[in-house]
Parts: structure tokens; sequence; C-alpha cells
């Protein structure tokens, strides 16, 4: 009996060992997936033929695209949506919570890329924006439906999938949400370095929100305020 223990010991440090492995590995599949799309949002800002359209299409197809990828990995894996953040345990509670911070997330958010812009950090000109600008009732309502796509995917995939997988991997969870918040910032090389650092900078709070609370409803409300006030609201406030 004695003589088994240092053989089962061993059993379970090389299968918790494939385990992290395997979970690396599945990551990386992920992220070669999707990191030349984000990689070229830093050439749109010269491709001044984009519609909202067109934009906005694409990015619904593929957020819905990566989500299902997502969930066949939690599927495979027999883990439970609960994993991925999604729980409605006090979610009267973590709405409401997401409601209160949007404010002050809102302005922190705009002030910081006004100090980053004012410090030097490339911003886009007002044309190169063109393409995220909303007109006309059908594009407020496929601004609609894109901002709730994105809110529910991109956190399903960036805080809920990444967080999940970086430290499967092993990694400190401060280390995780600043990986995923850089990911999730990579997403918007349009909107100039400036952007970027202040989408980072939102990433990595949505991250630690999620972190703490351990749930997704609150970062998700917050991210589709966030995509809503800045896309659709003022359409319908022309």
């Amino acid at each position: 009996m004695g003589n088994g223990e240092p053989g089962k010991n061993t059993f379970w440090k090389d299968a918790g060992q494939i385990f992290w492995n395997y979970h690396l590995i599945e990551v990386l599949v992920f992220l070669f997936l999707i990191m030349p799309s984000m990689v070229l949002s830093f050439l749109i800002s010269g491709a001044g033929r984009l519609d909202f359209f067109s934009v906005a299409s694409a990015t619904v197809i593929r957020d819905l695209a990566l989500v299902n990828l997502v969930l066949y990995f939690i599927w495979r894996n027999g883990e439970s949506f609960r994993q991925l953040g999604w729980t409605w345990n006090n979610a009267a509670r973590e709405l409401g919570l997401g409601l209160a911070l949007f404010l002050p997330f809102n302005y922190g958010a705009s002030l910081l890329e006004s100090f980053l812009r004012q410090a030097g950090l490339s911003a886009p000109a007002g044309a190169q924006a063109a393409f995220l600008t909303v007109h006309g009732p059908a594009e407020i309502a496929l601004g609609f439906v894109l901002v709730v796509i994105v809110a529910l995917a991109e956190e399903t995939i960036f805080r809920g999938y990444l967080l999940l997988r970086f430290q499967g991997a092993r990694m400190r969870p401060l280390a995780a949400a600043l990986l995923s918040a850089v990911i999730f910032a990579l997403g918007h090389g349009y909107e100039g370095a400036a952007g970027v650092v202040t989408v980072g900078a939102m990433g990595l709070t949505f991250a630690l929100l999620y972190l703490w609370r351990g749930s997704l409803l609150a970062p998700v409300l917050m991210h589709f305020l966030q995509d809503f006030s800045g896309l659709v609201l003022p359409a319908l406030l022309r």
C-alpha cells in the first residue's frame, strides 16, 4: 500500500502536466485564429472605402463564430458555462453594480484617452472613423444588434475564456488579466495609439471586475453601455 503512493502521486502529477499543456495548446490555436484579423485593425485607418454596414456585419459574423468555437472547447472539455462567468446568481445585484460603475468608468476612459492624446499618442482623424458612424433607421437597428453581440461575445471570449485558460496554464490572475487586456486592445488599432491604450485599460478593468465578482454580468452591461453610448446613441440624438 505504501509502495503505491509514490506511483499514484506521479500519475496525478503527469496528468496535471498533460492537462496544463493541453490548455496551453488550445489557447495558442485560438489565438492563432483570431490574432491576424485583430492585428489588421492597425491598417484600417488607411482604408477609406469601409462603411458601417460592412464593418458591423463582418464583426457580428466574426464574434458569433468565435463564441461558437469557445463553446465547442468548453463542451469538449466537459466544463460548464459557469466557468466562463455565466452565472445568474445575484443577477440583479451584478447588473446594478455594472450600472453604478458605468458613469465613473466612462468618464475615466474619456479622461485617459484625452490625456494620452495631449501627451502625443496618435489618434485617428475624424474622417478615418467614418465607418463607425451610424446613419438612418436600418443602421441604427444594425448598430444595436452589433453592440449587444459584441458585449456578450467579447466578454465571453476575452474575459471568460482567456482568463480561464491563462489561469489553467498556471498564470497568476493579475498577469492573466493584463495579457487578456493586451490581446483585447490589439483589435482596436484603428483608434490610434491613444485608443489602443485606453481600450487596454478598459479591458483590464473588465477583467479585474470579473475576477472580483466571478460573474460576467457587470462587465457585459458596462461594455454594452460603453459601445451603445458611443455608436448608437449619437445617431438617435441627431
